[in-house]
């Protein structure tokens, strides 16, 4: 469960959200852009701090203003997809994977979920290549399964499909849907695209303005009188 009640002020924006996540499935962080999706994000990884209240995950402690705790984004046990990918140039598309299990305990459990992500994305062909020679599609999925290889306790993707031309989106909407299908780690999926949002996603919080709209399961928003006002 990710237990989130912040508030940020980014010059005129404020940021002010109450919410539960829950520990399983896949749930969107929907709306507009500059509805404060990212920024909502960027405090889950600790890439900013929040100025008041507090985010915890599965109990522990990510962000505290009260007590002055604020995890760096090394120690937060939290893997991130972000739009562009951001592979490491200098490695391969392996070197890059295998940076994601340098803080593995197990050897054993890192080969053999090495070998299952590499499967279930499709990249085995990949693994000899630089990142510069990848298609937009297969940055994002080798990006996805470095994240996944770090074990993470929530899987983070800040709007995934956003740089990609059609047949690149079609392509990796069908991995991820096979990947929300297999794996347990639960994935809070930002997103403006209602397509994206109904193939993918369980449960669904709709921020405007910097606030919680509505929070629920995909199809109960959807079908909300309140959605369809927001939608106009």
């Amino acid at each position: 469960m990710l237990d989130i009640n912040v508030s940020k002020r980014l010059g005129q924006f404020e940021l002010e959200i109450n919410t539960q996540i829950p520990s399983q499935n896949v749930t969107a962080l929907f709306g507009l852009s500059g509805s404060g999706k990212s920024t909502l994000i960027n405090l889950i990884s600790g890439l900013l701090n929040p100025d008041q209240g507090y985010i915890k995950l599965n109990g522990n402690i990510l962000a505290d203003c009260q007590k002055g705790i604020f995890l760096p984004p090394e120690k937060r046990h939290i893997g991130y997809v972000f739009q562009d990918g951001r592979l490491f140039p200098h490695y391969s598309v392996e070197g890059n994977l295998r940076y994601g299990m340098k803080n593995s305990t197990s050897n054993l459990k890192s080969a053999v979920q090495f070998e299952q992500i590499i499967q279930l994305l499709g990249i085995a062909p990949l693994l000899k290549r630089y990142p510069i020679s990848l298609s937009g599609g297969e940055k994002q999925r080798v990006a996805i399964g470095r994240a996944l290889l770090s074990q993470p306790e929530i899987l983070l993707m800040d709007e995934p499909l956003s740089a990609l031309d059609l047949p690149r989106k079609q392509e990796l909407l069908a991995y991820l849907n096979q990947l929300t299908q297999q794996i347990a780690i639960p994935i809070l999926y930002v997103t403006h695209s209602l397509d994206e949002l109904t193939a993918l996603a369980k449960n669904v919080v709709l921020i405007e303005k910097g606030k919680v709209l509505l929070c629920d399961e995909v199809n109960k928003v959807i079908s909300d009188p309140l959605f369809a006002q927001w939608k106009k």
